[in-house]
């Protein structure tokens, strides 16, 4: 389980955010631009810290303000998968999986056949990052992020970037992954589709507040979600 309560100011905009995320299937921290839901994934991943509060992950405590405890980025063992695929332009496609791998054992060789073929990136082994699309690029990060072995996957908004025809691809393998995968997902994003889609339970945001959290047929069934419908 993620238990996260926290408060951050940044200019005029301030979150405030106490939730406690299952350690199993995918929450959605989903609301308008602007809402704070990048905040939250950043501020759990360590590329920002909170003002007041904490962060902990499995008994694990990544931030602790009272304590002085902050974990960096590369101590808090998170896959995080941007919205541009942010790939190694001088690796090819297995060179980026390769990277994220502790070691070449062979229980980490069964599991890279394995995530490549869940994401069906065997064709691309040996292509580099500038002749892949963007959904190509996003399966390939997506892979990179699950062979570091995280015990948590944050997602930020990784379809943004895409056309349609290639959002509608990567959404149907992001839903098999989701069911394939044994860890817990926080996905960002502002699509009903995508909310709809993929998420076992939602953080509905607005204005750097938590506002809805529970089971994603419950919120958008709810007359706090009228907004988004129609």
């Amino acid at each position: 389980m993620l238990d996260i309560n926290v408060s951050k100011r940044l200019g005029n905009f301030e979150l405030q955010l106490n939730a406690q995320i299952p350690s199993q299937n995918v929450t959605v921290l989903f609301g308008l631009s602007g809402s704070g839901k990048s905040t939250v994934i950043n501020l759990i991943s360590g590329l920002i810290h909170p003002d007041q509060g904490y962060i902990k992950l499995n008994d694990k405590i990544l931030v602790d303000t009272k304590k002085g405890i902050c974990l960096p980025p590369n101590k808090r063992n998170m896959g995080y998968v941007f919205q541009d695929g942010r790939l190694f332009p001088h690796y090819s496609v297995k060179g980026n999986l390769r990277y994220a791998m502790q070691s070449k054992s062979r229980k980490n060789a069964v599991e890279f056949d394995r995530i490549v073929q869940l994401l069906g990136i065997e064709h691309l082994l040996n292509r580099y990052p500038i002749s892949l699309s963007g959904g190509e690029k996003q399966r390939v990060a997506i892979g990179r992020a699950l062979l570091s072995q995280p015990e948590m996957l944050l997602m930020d908004e990784p379809l943004s970037a895409l056309d349609l025809p290639r959002k509608q691809e990567l959404l149907s393998y992001l839903e098999n992954l989701a069911q394939q995968i044994a860890i817990p997902i926080l996905y960002v994003t502002h699509s009903v589709d995508e909310l709809t889609t993929l998420a076992e339970q939602v953080i509905l945001m607005e204005d750097g507040k938590m506002i809805a959290f529970d089971k994603v047929d419950n919120v958008v069934s709810s007359s706090l979600f009228e907004r988004w419908k129609g």
